[in-house]
């Protein structure tokens, strides 16, 4: 309460009193005073209407095939809100509903951009618009550690994996080295279960080979028999690698 309200209350106090009006006549206009007062110190804060979309601009990340779900959110306007994609792409197996849910199984790896907006049900209606930016990775990631080479009369080397997902995968490890006959020679093989989160296991490889050049094939070849999935990665030398050791 401010000064000049406390001494207009002490005032009409006194004046009641000589004039013999009664006390209840008095806390009602103090009452009423008080409550005009109070009316006036209220405020309201700018934009609080405003619509506002509130996820953030790097979208939950993901990798393919993997079940996606995720929810646009806006604060303000007047519901029912309605959301649509206004530019740039989706990843290929989602879909965005009216709703504002993002839902679907992306089918590759890529880093998508896209503009989502939102419009409320007002009149005028009320539309805002914000970029997005989802990255659906590899499931698995196979990288040379030791590229492949010669050694004497043997190509060695090794490989590392990763597995992003949140499941175990069945994996099978195949490095073949090629010469130009194109008749394949086995110089790598592992099969075992890589572990959901392990991140660049190494994998070696090498034999003994005959004099020639050969290409070196690596793949790796990864199944979730529960989800129906297989993922495969591949990497080869960039040229051919030559033994000149051996017969």
């Amino acid at each position: 309460m401010s000064t000049s309200l406390i001494r207009w209350v002490f005032m009409l106090a006194a004046v009641g009193f000589a004039l013999g009006i009664p006390a209840c006549q008095v806390d009602s206009l103090l009452i009423g005073e008080q409550q005009a007062g109070m009316q006036g110190d209220v405020s309201q804060g700018p934009g609080e209407s405003d619509l506002i979309i509130e996820n953030d601009s790097q979208l939950p990340e993901t990798y393919p095939h993997a079940s996606y779900e995720a929810r646009f959110h806006a604060h303000g306007g007047t519901p029912p809100l309605h959301w649509r994609v206004e530019k740039g792409a989706l990843p290929p197996g989602l879909k965005l509903e009216h709703d504002g849910l993002l839902h679907g199984s992306p089918e590759h790896t890529g880093e998508f951009q896209f503009t989502v907006s939102v419009t409320d049900s007002g009149q005028p209606q009320r539309a805002v618009q914000k970029a997005f930016v989802l990255r659906v990775h590899s499931a698995m990631v196979l990288n040379w550690k030791n590229p492949a080479h010669v050694n004497g009369n043997r190509i060695e080397g090794s490989a590392e994996i990763s597995n992003t997902t949140p499941d175990d995968i069945d994996l099978t490890f195949i490095v073949l080295a090629v010469p130009g006959n194109g008749r394949a020679v086995a110089i790598g093989y592992q099969h075992f279960v890589l572990r959901r989160g392990t991140v660049g296991q190494e994998l070696p490889f090498g034999e003994t080979l005959p004099r020639d050049g050969y290409v070196v094939h690596v793949d790796a070849v990864g199944e979730m028999p529960a989800r129906n999935i297989i993922y495969r990665e591949r990497m080869q030398t960039p040229s051919m690698l030559q033994v000149a050791v051996g017969p």
